[in-house]
């Protein structure tokens, strides 16, 4: 018989701290998720995140912290945008971002009657170019920002209607 995971969530606590600061593999990887944090991700960069956003999520694959989300910026009535979006590694491959995303839309339209999320995706990261349109994205700007080495890098954003 074929073993079926769990996906499950629910809000982000303190005590998830200390895994969630795991997921980032390298400095790429947490430039990804939060370009203004310094590598590595501690539980203090974190924290001071999740003071500042809302609707800080858990993904959990089988009981166990898998994935991590939460919206910067927010306009009731509008809009959501996704930040922070980050998997284990042990978890990747697993349904745990598409699971997590469709949970932050639906938290979007439930919390601030947002009508659309947005989300952004740095160039070099191959796994969320791919990962959004397959979720029902489309492309809706591309800005230039700078990555820690201070290169030019393009910021592409994505729009979906909710």
């Amino acid at each position: 018989m074929p073993q079926t995971t769990k996906l499950t969530h629910r809000p982000a606590g303190a005590a998830d701290l200390g895994a969630i600061v795991e997921f980032p593999q390298n400095a790429d990887e947490l430039f990804f998720c939060y370009p203004k944090a310094v590598w590595p991700l501690d539980v203090e960069q974190l924290a001071a995140a999740m003071a500042e956003r809302r609707d800080s999520t858990v993904a959990l694959l089988d009981g166990r912290v898998a994935g991590f989300a939460n919206f910067y910026q927010w306009q009731h009535g509008d809009f959501c945008a996704l930040g922070n979006l980050m998997i284990a590694s042990w978890a990747r491959g697993q349904g745990v971002a598409h699971y997590l995303v469709a949970v932050m839309e639906q938290l979007a339209h439930d919390h601030y009657k947002a009508r659309r999320m947005q989300v952004s995706c740095f160039n070099t990261n191959s796994a969320g170019l791919l990962l959004y349109p397959k979720l029902g994205y489309r492309l809706s700007g591309l800005v230039e920002r700078r990555d820690p080495q201070n290169q030019r890098v393009a910021l592409i954003q994505f729009d979906k209607a909710l």
